[in-house]
This record gives C-alpha cells, structure tokens and sequence, in this order.
C-alpha cells in the first residue's frame, strides 16, 4: 500500500512535497494518504465508493484532472493499459514530479522497466509486496493516452473498463436467457458500458435505470445506449434507491475490487435487487460458477430457481423479495 512507502519515499529517498496541488489518481478505497498535506490535494477518483470515502473524509475530489498540479501521485491499477493511460495523464497537467507506486501483482515492475526507457526515473523503494517511483521528466508519453474506442463488435469501451475488449461471455449467457417481457421499470445493476441494458431494451418497458459506479464505464454506456427510455445513474449500487419500485433487476455483478475474489460484493448486489425491487419483481442474474450466491439469494428472495448456464457460468432467475423489518 502507498502508506507503507511514501514516508520512506519521503523520509530517506529525497522526494519533497512541493507547494501548489497534488493529484492522486485512483487511489483505492481505504489508501493511507497521510504522508501527504489534505488541504493541497485532489484525489481523482471515478469508481463512485471510492469517490464518496474520500469525499467524507475531507479531500477534495474529482473524477478527471481539472487544472494544473504541482505533484501528481499515480496509484496503479490492474490494468496495464490503464496504468499507461492514467500516467500519460499525469503527465499532462503536472509540472513537478510524478510518483508511481502499486503492487507487484499490479504491474509496478513493468511499468518502471517501461518508463526507465523514456523518462528520468528515480530509484526504486521497495516494501510490502510493492514498489514506489517518481519520475521528474515526463515529456513524450502522448502515445499512452487513450480514449473510448470502437470494438470489433461496434460497442464502445476503454482501457479499465470490464470487458474492454469485447462482450463478456457471461452478459451474453444472461442476455440470451432473458424473458420476452420483463416488465415496464427495469434496472441493470453493475451495468458496465451497457451491454445487458442494449439487449433489455429490445423489450417492451417504460424506463431503464442504467446503474453503474465506474465514471468511464457509464460515459461508454451512454455512447452504447442513447435510447430515450434510459437513466444513468454513476452510483453505489449497494446504495443506490430508485425513486419508485423496480419489476425486474437484471445484472452481471463485479466480483474484484483487488485482485482477490470478493464474493461479498456480488451478495450485496443481490441484497440490493431485492430492496429496490416490487412485491412481484424479479431478479435475473448471471455469475462465475465457483462463486457461493445461493445463501444470499435464499436469505432475500422467497423462490430462486438455478437456470443452469454452462461450464463456466450459472444462471439464476428469483422472485418474491423479502423484505428486512426494521
């Protein structure tokens, strides 16, 4: 984690904090910024949980730079071409140093082999499993930057987005197994950049509640599903509330914050499909095959059928939400 090597970074390797404003791109969740003084930083932030911790916890936030930085920090993320992104980004708005810091699992070994090839590069420190890094040259990294782009498939998707590449395969099974009438108020939950939500569209319904926590995946989205019965919503889906009933849920839900399995999450996307949903809605769920959802399904909804799937993935149909007393 960034907290066990910035103090070294800045204790014993040289780095000084600058006056002016700092960026810290993409912090995770519960990322220790201590080292660095809150009142000149903005932490920019597009997953929505992220966003409203850093939020309440005082820092300044935005999900794009916004102006001119003193000092950027980058906090690697999973993706390889998200990293490279998010550091020609940096580069872009910063005019001091910017320092690099993640987990091995993460890349920082490779993004630092990669950077010492064209960029003043300072030592490495390493500790917990990680690696920091800043460079204090950053010109010529234009190359990195990437936008939303088209797929073979004519979706638009972009670099840290699930399923970037292409229709994720679990979408599809879900998509294909989708009734014919799904109701007039219907939600994808976890949408992503709108697959599902294109196919339920092909229904007959009023509104669609398009709710996704990741900024970039709901700006692809809106380029995939422009049709006027859809509302965006960059939520929370654990906390996100409809202003009315919903009659089907429909989701795909995310399983890593990390690099772990986190079956917790997909279990609070099923206890939120049963809290939005109507006393007659139904949920309609595709997940990995390994993951435990069926206690979670039982304990909020009175009728879960498993639909099958196939090898990799199971197909799950409930009804009748309970509802939690007070």
């Amino acid at each position: 984690m960034i907290g066990d090597r910035l103090p070294l970074a800045l204790e014993t390797g040289g780095l000084t904090v600058p006056e002016g404003r700092i960026a810290v791109f993409h912090p995770v969740l519960d990322a220790d910024l201590s080292s660095l003084p809150q009142a000149q930083c903005e932490v920019i932030q597009p997953f929505r949980p992220a966003y409203d911790a850093f939020t309440n916890a005082g820092f300044a936030c935005a999900v794009e730079p916004s102006q001119r930085y003193a000092l950027s920090v980058v906090c690697l993320p999973r993706s390889k071409a998200e990293t490279r992104v998010l550091v020609a980004q940096a580069a872009a708005c910063t005019d001091g140093p910017i320092i690099v810091d993640g987990q091995k699992t993460d890349g920082a070994d490779s993004i630092f082999k990669a950077l010492r090839k064209r960029a003043d590069v300072s030592p490495a420190i390493s500790k917990a499993h990680g690696k920091l890094f800043w460079i204090n040259s950053h010109d010529g990294l234009e190359d990195w930057m990437q936008h939303p782009a088209l797929t073979d498939g004519g979706f638009w998707t972009a670099p840290g987005v699930f399923s970037a590449d292409g229709i994720d395969p679990a979408s599809e099974l879900l998509a294909q197994a989708l009734p014919e009438k799904l109701g007039k108020h219907v939600a994808d939950l976890g949408a992503g950049w709108g697959y599902l939500s294109a196919h339920a569209l092909t229904r007959d319904i009023n509104e669609l509640h398009l709710v996704e926590a990741g900024h970039m995946a709901l700006e692809c989205a809106k380029r995939n599903v422009t049709d006027e019965r859809v509302q965006y919503h960059w939520a929370d889906v654990t906390k996100w509330a409809p202003k009315g009933r919903i009659d089907t849920v429909i989701m795909n839900p995310p399983f890593h914050v990390s690099r772990a399995a986190e079956p917790s999450l997909g279990q609070a996307f099923v206890a939120s499909a049963a809290r939005i949903l109507a006393n007659s809605g139904q949920l309609w769920m595709v997940a990995n095959r390994h993951l435990p959802y069926e206690e979670a399904l039982n304990a909020n909804f009175g009728k879960v059928t498993d639909l099958g799937g196939d090898a990799r993935f199971k197909l799950f149909h409930a009804a009748r939400p309970l509802r939690k007393r007070a």
